[in-house]
């Protein structure tokens, strides 16, 4: 370890301390946690609602989730839709540099379902769901501010890497939020 020790006229000692290493926090960093975080959360959650297309899954569904008997079974399965598309548009432009515009207009779409969620939340008194919608709709619209305008990611060319790197991200998403969700809503009595 370099300690630097020096002494002023007065004889009083200086100890400069060496630098720390540690976890560096950086806004485009911050970002890419939470796309991957919000991208795998919005494609599981929308996965679910588009399983939602079964006439018997929407039948038991209510008892699940109170507001589905709210909403008609086509426009839960868009929703659902929509989450997927955002989920995975929060994540695969921006790695494979193809049209990385699309991921803020993704955060976009997202934000703008979660505030419609929360109004329609409201207007039934459901207002034990409104902070999660809050919650969801801000972290997507700080996405959606970060990657429009504080730290874009630049277009590049198509790579074998990036490609890789997307195809894995695509399988992780069907591993780890689709296949659970296929198999709890399929084999679960509600």
């Amino acid at each position: 370890m370099n300690v630097h020790v020096s002494s002023d006229q007065l004889g009083i000692r200086d100890i400069e301390q060496p630098k720390r290493r540690g976890i560096r926090f950086t806004l485009n960093g911050v970002l890419w946690v939470l796309q991957a975080l919000f991208g795998f959360f919005f494609a599981g959650s929308g996965f679910g609602k588009v399983l939602m297309y079964d006439a018997a899954l929407y039948a038991a569904a209510p008892q699940a989730v109170a507001w589905y008997a709210a909403v008609s079974q086509p426009l839960i399965v868009f929703i659902g839709i929509c989450e997927v598309s955002g989920g995975v548009g929060l994540l695969l432009p921006a790695m494979t540099k193809v049209k990385p515009a699309l991921t803020p207009l993704a955060a976009a779409g997202l934000a703008l379902t979660m505030i419609l969620a929360a109004a329609f939340h409201i207007v039934r008194g459901e207002y034990a769901l409104v902070p999660a919608n809050l919650v969801l709709g801000g972290a997507t619209a700080f996405i959606t501010a970060g990657r429009w305008k504080l730290r874009p990611v630049a277009p590049g060319s198509v790579s074998t890497a990036r490609m890789v790197g997307s195809f894995a991200v695509l399988i992780g998403i069907v591993l780890l939020t689709f296949l659970p969700t296929w198999y709890t809503m399929t084999n679960t009595q509600f």
